[in-house]
């Protein structure tokens, strides 16, 4: 009897944790235009970078198959580029070799480039402070004229190579983090104010018309402050440009060594979004433009959650909280071909890319290609963690996740959790409601990512994480992760116009259903 009672209440209280939770459309009850912020910019490491081969291979497919429309960088003006260099006189010397190539590259792909002016040339430096392997100088110029004529003078050549109409499009974002000092700017805020005014002379002596902005801070840091210097000195800003990453313990980490903790606070990220275009329509210049240049689960490149399935519910989860506070949220980085701490010496190692060294799809990369999937209308939907869309051909897209934060807390660094064999609990079911669809054939195809399913972080820990991949190796994991469609059936909607099913979910399962009208 004892045994039985002990049993009973053991499926009582599991049918009590069983959850059931239930996404209801209509196809006719649409909430307008679909917003793409998530696809507006993706971020890469420096401009260097961007001449090898592989990185503009990766880039290709990427805009293929996840459609971003812009692209942001450092180091444009670092010596590598061989952007400035001055005479025995002290004559500057302008070259654009470099940029060239990597721009008509960018705009081949039909992609835009979204400018961001740094670092400082050495020999325009005032001093010799660096970041990162590459030697990032940045500190302030030795003479800003000198500053201002080289913005100017690269403006013009963009407008001479690539014409008006098309530069009005760009974005100019002075300097990177100047917050961050040391580390991205060796000054003052005052004094990366200056730089900020100098360089908007050069761009808008150009073109009034040409948009700049900034101050590209960490931490959503000094919004308010720059708004207000710039209503002060009548000095023009076109956007605010700002970063947020979702972990806890500082900001600048380039080897990580420091480690990091993912933020159990379901607002983190989205609510420093929210509340800079809270201080932007609180400001004398209420109708700026809000781009999150960077953000990510983590500001390190050795951050293994970037690798972890975990990712992909994650990116979903932040940009649907977001909604319409910013114009765009630029993930950073779109490739783990990223050298800020240096090379790289093995194949996964927590880099911030949504493609590894070779190539190869992580499970963040799926977010942003299934994301890419989603038809222009949205559609009316009170579930927090779904998109639901339809195109003009009468398809639907349902694009549908669980995120839960199983990060144990503040004793535990991601770089001890992340990389384990981290199988997912059940979240209980969905129950799907389509209503009022058009009749007809379609076909569904369903597309999966989770633990185990388009993992490819868990195909490497069964392959014992070789250091180096062979070439077969690297075959076997493209290929097992070239897409995440895990099925595809012909169904038929009758004219009743409903489709029901019921799934079940587990933690940080990301799914698609797709009704593709025949």
């Amino acid at each position: 009897m004892k045994k039985s009672l002990i049993l009973f209440f053991v499926f009582a209280g599991w049918i009590a944790n069983a959850q059931t939770r239930t996404i209801k459309v209509d196809y006719t009850k649409t909430a307008g235009k679909l917003n793409t912020m998530f696809k507006e910019c993706i971020g890469a490491g420096r401009a260097n970078e961007g001449l090898r081969a592989d990185w503009q291979q990766q880039l290709a497919m990427v805009k293929k198959e996840c459609d971003f429309k812009y692209i942001r960088f450092h180091g444009l003006l670092t010596d590598d580029m061989a952007i400035y260099r001055e005479d025995e006189k002290g004559n500057p010397e302008y070259n654009y070799q470099y940029v060239d190539v990597l721009f008509d590259y960018i705009l081949s792909l039909k992609m835009k480039p979204f400018v961001e002016l740094g670092f400082m040339p050495s020999a325009l430096a005032s001093g010799k402070e660096t970041i990162f392997w590459w030697k990032g100088n940045v500190t302030p110029p030795k003479d800003y004229k000198k500053w201002e004529d080289l913005i100017k003078n690269l403006t013009a050549h963009f407008t001479e190579r690539y014409g008006v109409e098309e530069v009005k499009t760009w974005y100019f974002e002075v300097w990177n983090e100047p917050n961050l000092s040391p580390g991205f700017w060796s000054s003052t805020q005052e004094e990366y104010f200056k730089l900020y005014d100098y360089a908007v002379r050069g761009v808008k002596s150009v073109n009034k018309d040409y948009k700049v902005g900034g101050p590209a801070t960490a931490g959503a840091a000094w919004v308010p402050e720059t708004i207000e210097f710039c209503q002060k000195n009548n000095v023009p800003i076109d956007f605010i440009s700002t970063h947020t990453y979702g972990v806890k313990h500082g900001y600048l980490d380039e080897f990580g060594t420091s480690g990091t903790i993912l933020n159990k606070d379901d607002s983190s990220v989205s609510g420093e979004v929210i509340n800079s275009r809270k201080q932007i329509s609180e400001s004398a210049k209420p109708n700026l433009e809000l781009h999150y240049t960077e953000w990510s689960s983590s500001y390190t490149p050795a951050d293994p959650i970037h690798d972890s399935y975990h990712s992909a519910a994650y990116i979903l989860q932040k940009l649907k909280q977001v909604g319409n506070a910013a114009n765009s949220m630029s993930y950073w980085v779109f490739t783990d071909i990223f050298e800020e701490a240096g090379p790289r010496f093995t194949p996964f190692h927590g880099g911030f890319g949504l493609l590894n060294t070779q190539g190869i799809k992580k499970p963040a990369y799926f977010s942003y290609y299934l994301m890419n999937k989603l038809g222009e209308t949205e559609l009316q939907n009170t579930d927090s963690s779904s998109w639901v869309s339809k195109n003009e051909k009468g398809d639907v897209q349902l694009l549908f996740w669980d995120f839960t934060n199983t990060h144990p807390g503040d004793k535990v660094l991601n770089q001890t959790y992340y990389i384990q064999d981290l199988p997912s609990k059940s979240k209980g079911n969905i129950k799907i409601e389509l209503n009022n669809l058009q009749k007809g054939n379609y076909n569904l195809e369903i597309y999966k990512v989770g633990y185990k399913v388009h993992d490819v972080y868990a195909d490497y820990l069964a392959m014992n994480k070789p250091a180096q991949l062979n070439r077969e190796q690297v075959n076997t994991l493209k290929e097992k992760n070239k897409d995440c469609l895990l099925s595809t059936e012909k169904i038929k909607i009758d004219s009743k116009g409903t489709f029901n099913k019921e799934i079940a979910i587990n933690e940080n399962d990301v799914y698609m259903f797709r009704f593709v009208k025949q």
